[in-house]
């Protein structure tokens, strides 16, 4: 555009000064005004322009943090706006998603890769790690589902409740509450999705997210492009499949359902445009489908999805080791309740890596 304007004035100036060479010296003296006041023009407009967008963006985290009832635990909504005028500074929101009926993959993550009690408090005080088990509430709020967690979490003090019906096909909804409440509750810098079957090793996650700190809207997880699938009555079918073009198509590319991590103006992003936010029949596209036309920056890490032993052995001792690892063929750890202690002994970093590992 300057290059135009330049050549504009340039035949302007020899038009009507075609002789005088002492007047093309004082056009061209202008002309190099004229252009500078341009250039500073553009400069200023761009200052401004980066101005606004962090000015938008402090805006949004402003909005969420205030948070709206509809969308916050009870546990926050009951104290009101006061509990949410300074939230926590923290690195990062691990939520691991589960459901009634996952006690015991629970307790199998406890008994390994999460540090529960005192251990689980100390991570948060001293590593800004916060990780909690995300659950909403049954069809019936107050019934023997709701208490039995309740009484798990008297118990162990890790969990996350949503204000959200529980349900497979809600996983979309349930994804876009957590990360509204999430964003609610903690000022992290990263927010990430976990299922209860896979296992993590804390400090490998916490090496892979400080190495992007400093990027504003970063996508992080194990990028792929699987078949939009059309016919009814399959797992993981898509009711809109029309809206991906004609048969036999792929989905855009999206970070796989087992674990993903989205910095915190992605997050801000979810909870200020929930309302407006479609959701598709699977979870991880609908995640995708967000940033799609955003200035978002998708990072595909292996690291996060490594598989179980012998393979995340492999990479451990040729210096590439895994920050989660699960099986492919079953969308997390195969018959994760017995194998999670076999698969931390063999896939895991060490229990003390979480303390030693500088972020």
């Amino acid at each position: 555009m300057d290059d135009e304007v330049s050549s504009v004035m340039k035949d302007q100036l020899t038009t009507e000064h075609p002789t005088v060479d002492c007047q093309k010296q004082k056009n061209a003296v202008q002309e190099g005004d004229i252009l500078s006041q341009v250039s500073q023009t553009h400069d200023v407009i761009m200052a401004l322009d980066k101005t606004i967008s962090s000015m938008e963006v402090q805006l949004a985290s402003a909005r969420a943090a205030k948070g709206d009832n509809e969308n916050l635990p009870p546990m926050v909504t009951k104290s009101g706006s006061e509990h949410l005028k300074e939230r926590p500074k923290v690195f990062f929101v691990m939520g691991i998603i589960t459901a009634f009926s996952s006690r015991k993959r629970r307790d199998s993550i406890r008994e390994t890769w999460m540090p529960k009690g005192e251990e689980l408090k100390k991570m948060e005080t001293e590593k800004g790690i916060i990780i909690r088990f995300v659950i909403g509430h049954s069809s019936s709020p107050g019934g023997i589902l709701d208490r039995a967690i309740e009484a798990e979490d008297e118990q162990h003090k890790d969990f996350l409740r949503l204000n959200h019906v529980e349900g497979y096909h809600e996983l979309s909804s349930k994804t876009q509450i957590y990360f509204s409440t999430a964003v609610a509750m903690w000022d992290a810098d990263f927010y990430i999705k976990v299922d209860d079957d896979v296992h993590i090793n804390l400090g490998m996650v916490g090496s892979t997210l400080a190495r992007h700190r400093s990027k504003p809207r970063v996508y992080i997880g194990c990028m792929k492009s699987g078949p939009v699938l059309a016919q009814k009555g399959v797992k993981y079918h898509e009711p809109e499949y029309w809206k991906f073009g004609e048969e036999g198509n792929k989905y855009f590319r999206h970070a796989t359902g087992q674990i993903y991590a989205i910095s915190k103006d992605l997050a801000t992003y979810i909870s200020v445009n929930r309302h407006i936010l479609h959701k598709y029949a699977n979870e991880d596209v609908s995640l995708g489908s967000w940033f799609i036309g955003l200035d978002v920056e998708h990072i595909d890490d292996r690291s996060l999805c490594c598989g179980t032993a012998p393979d995340c052995e492999w990479k451990a001792q040729a210096g590439n080791p895994c920050a989660a690892s699960f099986d492919w063929s079953c969308s997390g750890i195969c018959k994760s309740v017995e194998r999670m202690e076999e698969v931390h002994q063999r896939c895991g970093e060490g229990d003390e890596a979480i303390w030693h590992t500088s972020f």
